[in-house]
């Protein structure tokens, strides 16, 4: 709803419902937001209950029941997500309104004491999903850069047996990944140390998914004497060695149980945990809602996949707040915390923010590339 629309004494009434909604977690009658407003003139119960009316009419609240009071809809949590997180919004906000502002040092020192120890882009987006599990009681979600981003480090080659032979990848984010290959022709432990040697001296430092295009390339160009050496490489690569992401990016969630505590509906929470266990649907939210170039963070309210009904209205209650995750300029990965909308909207801004830009320091960015927070 466009802000024109709203009043401001529609919004100063709207904004207290929602913080009592947030805090209680119970709809909101028109007595209770008279008391909020004790002091304020002009705000009697019956203006309360007038301007109660027009927002529900223009869809910002609406009544569980029929003698209950008001909870707010998904617009009217965007509207005040609008209000608190964008610039020159602050001012125009009733006093009552919890405008973003420091971190509080409890907050930041829970956060610190959480990411001790550490040292890789793997340890620090699994320990995100649990301390953003912990601190807004919904789910943590962290999700790694595609194969497409991943550069390679290394790359070691182990014979098993006849045909099947292990390829270990690191990638320059401190990622390991393992895979075992079924080769069509058997190569002797020669040709794999040369093979390994091959692409760990020419494509150190090459993104991934170009590697295996150059070396098929080379094979086409170089001369007979390589060939062989050439064509153990391409083996190893067309059967897999080097795509130990194809099956998606590395994703970790932690905090299911919170969301469980908070639906007493049993049948829309068996529809959002069927949309939250597939791991590739929380990836294609992510990946829908959190743009790689912005730089703050993205508050959606009201999630959608579409065309699935039951499971779309079921995520309808949810709320995502995720960031990108930087090391050096380059993204590193999502992070991410999917709760249900009564959530506190400004804590939880303000945790993904600093644990998104916590990896510059924790993956030791150089000095003049420092933690910016």
């Amino acid at each position: 709803m466009p802000d024109a629309r709203v009043s401001p004494r529609e919004r100063l009434v709207l904004t207290a419902i929602i913080e009592q909604y947030i805090a209680t977690g119970e709809p909101v009658a028109s007595q209770a937001v008279a008391r909020y407003f004790s002091n304020q003139e002009g705000l009697s119960s019956a203006t309360i209950r007038n301007v109660m009316a027009t927002l529900s009419e223009t869809g910002l609240l609406e009544q569980p029941h029929t003698s209950a009071g008001r909870v707010p809809t998904a617009a009217a949590f965007r509207f005040y997500v609008e209000q608190i997180t964008q610039p020159g919004r602050i001012a125009a906000l009733p006093q009552s309104a919890n405008a973003l502002g420091p971190m509080s040092e409890a907050r930041r020192g829970q956060i610190e004491e959480s990411f001790s120890g550490v040292t890789s882009s793997n340890d620090y987006l699994e320990r995100t999903s649990h301390v953003l599990a912990l601190v807004s009681s919904g789910l943590g979600v962290a999700l790694a850069c595609s194969t497409a981003s991943q550069v390679l480090e290394h790359i070691h080659f182990s014979r098993l047996s006849v045909g099947r032979v292990l390829a270990v990848l690191v990638t320059e984010a401190g990622a390991v990944q393992d895979r075992v290959l079924l080769l069509d022709r058997e190569l002797t432990h020669l040709e794999l140390e040369t093979a390994a040697r091959y692409l760990n001296e020419n494509f150190r430092g090459w993104p991934i998914e170009r590697i295996r295009a150059e070396v098929a390339r080379r094979v086409e160009l170089e001369q007979a004497a390589y060939h062989q050496m050439l064509a153990s490489v391409e083996e190893l690569c067309r059967k897999g060695a080097l795509a130990a992401g194809e099956a998606g990016p590395a994703i970790y969630v932690d905090g299911m149980a919170n969301l469980i505590a908070a639906e007493a509906d049993r049948e829309r929470l068996r529809q959002m945990l069927l949309a939250l266990e597939a791991k590739q649907r929380l990836v294609e939210l992510l990946t829908a809602y959190v743009d790689g170039r912005q730089q703050e963070v993205r508050v959606v309210v009201g999630l959608d996949l579409m065309g699935q009904d039951e499971i779309s209205r079921a995520m309808q209650d949810l709320v995502l707040i995720g960031a990108r995750a930087r090391l050096g300029g380059t993204n590193r990965g999502t992070v991410a915390v999917i709760a249900p909308t009564r959530i506190q909207y400004q804590e939880m801004i303000q945790a993904v923010r600093y644990i998104a830009r916590l990896s510059e320091r924790l993956l030791e960015v150089p000095a003049d590339e420092g933690l910016r927070v």
